[in-house]
C-alpha cells in the first residue's frame, strides 16, 4: 500500500509540475519574484523534452508502481497520461507550442506590468548621505 501510495503522490506532483509551467508565470502578474522560480522550472522543463533529460518524478512514480505489484509506466509521464487523452497523439508539437506560447504570454504580461509599476513609481529617491560630496 506505501508504494502505491508514492506513486500516486508522484502522479499528483507531477500533474501540479505540469500546471506550474505551464501556468505558473502569471503569478508573476502579482508577485514579480515570482518570475526567476517559474524561469528555472521552465528551464528544467524544455530540457525534458528537447535534451530529453530524466525526470525523478516519472522515475519516482514508476519505481513506485512496480514496488506496489503494478505495472510501470510503459513510457513516460506525458505520453501515458496526456497524449492522446487531453490532445491527439499527432498533435504533441502543436500541443508543446501551446503551452510554450502560454508561458511566453505570462511572461510577457510580466514584464508590461514590471515595466507600469516602475513608471507608476517614478524616478528612484536617493537615499541619504549617498553621492554627497
Amino acid at each position: 500500500m506505501g508504494y502505491r501510495l508514492i506513486a500516486e503522490a508522484a502522479m499528483l506532483l507531477h500533474f501540479a509540475f505540469l500546471c506550474y509551467v505551464v501556468f505558473g508565470g502569471f503569478l508573476a502578474w502579482w508577485r514579480a519574484a515570482a518570475f526567476w522560480p517559474h524561469l528555472g522550472f521552465a528551464a528544467y522543463a524544455l530540457g525534458i523534452v528537447t535534451i530529453e533529460w530524466p525526470c525523478p518524478l516519472t522515475a519516482l512514480e514508476d519505481w513506485g508502481r512496480t514496488r506496489a505489484g503494478q505495472e510501470g509506466l510503459p513510457t513516460g509521464f506525458i505520453d501515458h497520461y496526456l497524449t492522446g487523452v487531453i490532445y491527439p497523439e499527432e498533435h504533441v508539437l502543436t500541443a508543446r507550442f501551446v503551452m510554450a506560447g502560454v508561458v511566453g504570454a505570462s511572461w510577457a504580461g510580466a514584464a508590461v506590468l514590471a515595466a507600469r509599476r516602475r513608471a507608476a513609481a517614478g524616478p528612484p529617491t536617493p537615499r541619504a548621505g549617498v553621492n554627497k560630496p
